[in-house]
């Protein structure tokens, strides 16, 4: 009678995790308080001590741009199709990479960077990566803001931008954000799943990110890299973030074709680095306290 009261006294029971794939968004729920802090934290502490603070959300978009728009289309020439402005259509490629980039480099480094707090207390330990993709989800809901703010200025208020018109495919926007969140966090998982035993990881992934956006058609369309390089451009075009950036520009802009066996690619491609990134992650935190 003793046992089976003091049983009844505990609210949750931790136990090991048994299957292969585990997401217990139950569990999750139950701790979105945490979740929510710590997407605070992000988002406080990452321009905290900085003379512009929050200006830098809308800085490094429009200097990156204006730098792409000077070097690839004014000096190098590069077209961007359909009439559309260069640095809208720079501007729309580095809105979307941007999130994809700091969901991957956010959540490279969960281990490393949470090693204090993951060895004193329990917590599902899903929801750090998890709080870096919601934290850029609002830094990237605000450069969408700054997208659109140029937009509206290059079509109402320039003769520059007329074949500039969203598509009904935006719709499907949303959906197009969740496939590059995922990405960049199934990408994540696995990478900071991996630098607790391989520390040459670290330094990999700032380079390789860079290395990647060029390889991304940020700052070109997939159609002249097929043009200029066509035996390297199914590197190119096998890049899940090309299908995406290309898909955000065609959503956005209307620039480029709509194909939905694209759309399917990019969320397949998505929901199984996702899944692979997750079961590494899981196995990871079981032991990584003793390698890291």
């Amino acid at each position: 009678m003793e046992s089976k009261h003091i049983k009844s006294d505990w609210l949750y029971t931790i136990s090991p995790k048994k299957k292969l794939i585990n997401l217990n968004f139950k569990e999750i729920w139950r701790y979105r308080d945490l979740l929510f802090l710590f997407v605070k934290r992000d988002i406080i502490t990452q321009y905290k001590q900085t003379i512009l603070g929050p200006l830098w959300y809308f800085i490094q978009p429009l200097f990156t741009s204006v730098i792409f728009t000077l070097i690839f289309n004014n000096l190098a020439a590069i077209p961007t199709g359909n009439g559309i402005p260069s640095f809208l259509f720079n501007l729309a490629g580095i809105t979307s990479w941007n999130y994809f980039s700091s969901c991957l480099t956010g959540t490279s480094d969960t281990f490393k960077a949470n090693q204090g707090i993951f060895g004193k207390v329990y917590f599902p330990r899903v929801i750090t990566p998890l709080s870096i993709v919601f934290s850029n989800l609002i830094k990237f809901g605000i450069q969408l803001l700054v997208f659109i703010s140029f937009y509206i200025y290059f079509v109402f208020f320039t003769d520059t931008a007329s074949n500039a018109v969203p598509q009904l495919t935006i719709i499907l926007l949303p959906i197009l954000i969740i496939f590059m969140g995922l990405i960049g966090l199934g990408l994540g998982m696995i990478i900071s799943s991996m630098t607790t035993k391989y520390r040459d990881l670290t330094f990999l992934v700032g380079f390789g990110v860079q290395l990647l956006m060029y390889g991304s058609a940020v700052m070109y369309p997939l159609s002249y890299f097929k043009e200029k390089l066509p035996e390297y451009s199914w590197l190119v075009a096998y890049n899940p973030m090309t299908t995406i950036i290309e898909l955000f520009r065609q959503m956005t802009l209307g620039v480029g074709s709509f194909a939905f066996s694209n759309f399917i690619y990019a969320g397949v491609i998505s929901v199984i680095l996702f899944l692979i990134g997750l079961v590494i992650f899981n196995k990871t935190e079981k032991s990584f306290i003793d390698t890291v």
